[in-house]
């Protein structure tokens, strides 16, 4: 009897299962169809962030760098990529000359200038 019981109430729980799977098949048949271009909107989404958080700050430092190795000039302080500590004692349009200590002078390419050496100093709160 118990076994009659347990069977009928398997069952039952498996019919309300397919009945709601059914009734829910049937509320998504009765819908519209959704326009095709709509599956493109998360993509268009997920473009539009990845322009605006990484390509275009990308974009803007990279022409602040051209900017400032266009504009470097000699006696110029700077640090290169690599983080060495000199003065532009040479420029050609490839080869930078650094000067990093007394009568001490390193060959780099221009391009591995990073930024003036005025960017590592601590700026002041004037307390």
């Amino acid at each position: 009897m118990f076994e009659l019981f347990g069977l009928l109430t398997k069952l039952t729980a498996s019919t309300f299962v397919f009945a709601q799977a059914v009734a829910q098949d049937a509320a998504v048949a009765n819908q519209p169809p959704q326009a095709p271009w709509m599956q493109f909107v998360p993509f268009a989404v997920i473009i539009g962030v990845f322009y605006f958080f990484l390509i275009r700050p990308q974009a803007k430092k990279q022409k602040e760098v051209q900017s400032f190795l266009s504009a470097l000039k000699v006696g110029d302080q700077v640090v290169t990529q690599s983080g060495i500590l000199g003065r532009v004692t040479a420029l050609t349009d490839q080869i930078a000359t650094l000067e990093v200590a007394n009568n001490t002078q390193i060959k780099f390419l221009r391009a591995q200038v990073l930024m003036p050496q005025t960017t590592l100093q601590p700026k002041k709160d004037g307390k």
